[in-house]
C-alpha cells in the first residue's frame, strides 16, 4: 500500500512537472509569435494565402500570428458557407473564420470561444462603439450576455441623398435648405429642362417598388426606415414600428402631394432596381436615395451615356415644418470573424495578440494595402498605392478591420486610393459627399432588435399590410385618411404582439 501511495505520488509531481512545462511551452510559443492559424476570409479570386508565403509573413509581422488561409470559393458567400458546412460537420472548423451567419448557432453548440472576457483587454473594444458591444451581448444563444465574435460596423449614416447640382447652378437655385425650397428645386427640374435637351424629359426625384429607396423623402418627418424598409425607434418616449406613427402619416401625405404633381417619377412604384438604376445613370434623374461615397460610381455613368460630366453633391438634411429630420446610423449585431473554441494557453495568448492587432487603428492601413511589392507599390516619400488587381499573382488580403469597423476616414481612404487620373473627378466628389453624410447621423434605439419579434407573424415580418397602404395612398388612389385604418389592422393582426416583444427587448438592453 506504501508502496502504492508512493508511485502514485511520483505519478502525480510527473504529470504536474510535465504539465507546467507544456503550459510553459504554449506560452513561451505565444509570446515569440511562433503560433500558426488558419483562417477563413472572403476570397473574390485571389491565391491562397500558405504557410511561409510573402502573405502569411506579412500577417505575422502585423498581428505576430502566422496567418495562413486555403483558396475557398466565396460565390456570394454560398459556396463558402457550403464549406464552412462541411467543416463544422467534420468538427474541424479553421481557427479563425467569417460565420457567414451560423454564429447563432455555433455558439449555442459551444463551438465557439468566449471572448467576453478577452475583448476588454485588446485595443479592439475601445475601436467599436460600446452599443455595439452591448448589441453582440444581448443577442448572445446561451442567455448570458456573452461576445462570441467581432462585429461588422459601419458607425455613420450611410445612407442619403445626392442632387445634381450642376442642374442647380445651370438654373441659378441654391442648395435648398428647407422644405419649401426642396419643393420649388423639384418644380425647377421638372419644367426648366436643365439638362438643355428641349425634351423635358427630367425626373425631379423618385424610388422603387415598395415604395422603396427614396428614404429621405421619410428622413425630413423623422421617419426611420432602412433601404426603404421601416425600423424601430423612440417615438414620443416608447420604442415604435416608425411605419405605424404619426410621423409616417405625415410623411405618405407630403409624398402623394409630390406624386400628384408630378415631381415624383410616375413610375416609382412599378421600378425595378435596374430601371430605376437606368433612369438615373441616364442622366435623368434630379435627387436619388443611395450611398453618397459610391457617387462616383452613377457621375462616370452619367458621363459615358450622355457626354455631360455631373456633379453630384449630397442633399443636406431638411425638416418638414414640425419635425426633425433624422437620418439613421443603423449599426448591427453580425458576426465579422469568430474563433474556435480552445483551452490551449498558447492559443489563447495569441488570439488576444491578434485581436489587439485587428483593433489597432495604427495598422489599419498596413492591413488595408496588403503586402508592398504584390497589392501595393510604395513610393519615394513612403506612401502606398494598391497595384492594379491581379488574381493570378497577388494572394488573398485576408483582414481589412478598417472596412469590416468602418469609419468616415477609413472609407475615405479607400476611395482615395483606388481613384486613378482619369476618374479622380468623380471620385473626389463622392469623397466629399462621404465626408458630408458623416456629418450627420442618429444612432437608432432599435439597433440590433433581434429578428424573433417578428416569429409568428410573417406579414408583418414582410410588411405586406404596410406596402399595401402606403402604396395606395402615394398614387392617390386611396385618401390619407386611411392610414388610420392601416394602423388599427396592422395592431389587431399581431402588431401589438411584436411591439410588446419589441419593448420587453428594450427594456432588457437598457437596464
Amino acid at each position: 500500500m506504501k508502496k502504492a501511495l508512493v508511485l502514485m505520488l511520483v505519478f502525480a509531481c510527473a504529470l504536474m512537472v510535465f504539465a507546467n512545462g507544456a503550459a510553459e511551452k504554449s506560452e513561451a510559443a505565444a509570446s515569440s509569435g511562433d503560433i500558426d492559424m488558419e483562417i477563413w476570409t472572403s476570397n473574390a479570386g485571389y491565391l491562397e494565402t500558405p504557410k511561409g508565403g510573402p502573405g502569411y509573413n506579412f500577417y505575422k509581422e502585423l498581428t505576430g500570428i502566422g496567418l495562413w488561409q486555403p483558396y475557398v470559393e466565396w460565390n456570394g458567400g454560398k459556396t463558402y458557407k457550403e464549406q464552412l458546412n462541411l467543416r463544422i460537420a467534420a468538427n474541424d472548423l479553421p481557427d479563425i473564420f467569417h460565420p457567414r451567419d451560423l454564429g447563432q448557432s455555433l455558439a449555442e453548440n459551444g463551438a465557439l470561444l468566449d471572448l467576453t472576457d478577452i475583448l476588454p483587454r485588446t485595443k479592439l473594444w475601445n475601436a467599436v462603439p460600446a452599443s455595439v458591444w452591448k448589441m453582440l451581448a444581448a443577442v448572445d444563444p446561451t442567455g448570458e450576455g456573452r461576445i462570441w465574435g467581432t462585429p461588422s460596423v459601419i458607425s455613420y449614416a450611410r445612407y442619403g441623398a445626392c442632387i445634381r447640382k450642376d442642374w442647380l447652378d445651370k438654373l441659378g437655385l441654391e442648395m435648398p435648405k428647407t422644405q419649401e425650397e426642396f419643393v420649388n428645386v423639384l418644380r425647377a427640374f421638372k419644367t426648366k429642362d436643365p439638362n438643355g435637351n428641349g425634351l423635358n424629359d427630367e425626373i425631379p426625384t423618385g424610388g422603387r417598388q415598395e415604395a422603396r429607396w427614396m428614404d429621405y423623402l421619410f428622413n425630413m418627418y423623422g421617419v426611420v426606415l432602412f433601404e426603404g424598409l421601416p425600423a424601430w425607434d423612440l417615438y414620443d418616449g416608447q420604442l415604435t414600428y416608425s411605419a405605424v406613427t404619426p410621423n409616417m402619416k405625415a410623411a405618405l401625405k407630403f409624398i402623394s402631394e409630390l406624386y400628384k404633381e408630378g415631381l415624383i417619377d410616375e413610375e416609382t412604384l412599378l421600378n425595378s432596381k435596374s430601371k430605376w438604376d437606368g433612369k438615373v445613370d441616364s442622366g435623368l434623374v434630379g435627387i436619388y436615395y443611395h450611398i453618397p461615397q459610391s457617387s462616383f460610381k452613377r457621375s462616370i455613368s452619367i458621363e459615358k451615356n450622355t457626354g455631360v460630366r455631373p456633379t453630384l453633391e449630397v442633399l443636406p438634411p431638411i425638416s418638414a415644418p414640425g419635425f426633425q429630420n433624422v437620418y439613421p446610423i443603423f449599426l448591427n449585431s453580425d458576426y465579422e470573424l469568430c474563433f474556435k473554441n480552445t483551452d490551449d494557453p498558447a492559443k489563447l495568448a495569441a488570439i488576444e495578440k491578434f485581436l489587439n492587432a485587428y483593433g489597432d487603428q495604427d495598422l489599419w492601413d498596413d492591413f488595408y494595402y496588403g503586402v508592398p511589392g504584390m497589392h501595393c507599390t510604395v513610393d519615394e516619400k513612403g506612401a502606398k498605392h494598391m497595384n492594379p488587381i491581379d488574381y493570378k499573382n497577388q494572394s488573398n488580403l485576408i483582414l481589412n478591420p478598417g472596412q469590416a469597423i468602418a469609419t468616415v476616414d477609413s472609407m475615405a481612404r479607400t476611395l482615395d486610393s483606388t481613384k486613378t487620373e482619369a476618374n479622380a473627378w468623380a471620385y473626389d466628389q463622392a469623397i466629399s459627399n462621404l465626408r458630408h453624410q458623416g456629418e450627420w447621423g442618429k444612432e437608432i434605439a432599435g439597433n440590433g432588435i433581434p429578428s424573433s419579434i417578428y416569429e409568428g407573424y410573417p406579414d408583418i415580418n414582410a410588411r405586406t399590410l404596410y406596402v399595401q397602404y402606403a402604396s395606395k395612398i402615394i398614387i392617390g388612389e386611396w385618401p390619407i385618411d386611411k392610414f388610420d385604418e392601416f394602423v388599427e389592422k396592422w395592431y389587431a393582426t399581431g402588431g401589438e404582439e411584436v411591439t410588446k416583444r419589441a419593448r420587453e427587448w428594450y427594456a432588457k438592453m437598457n437596464k
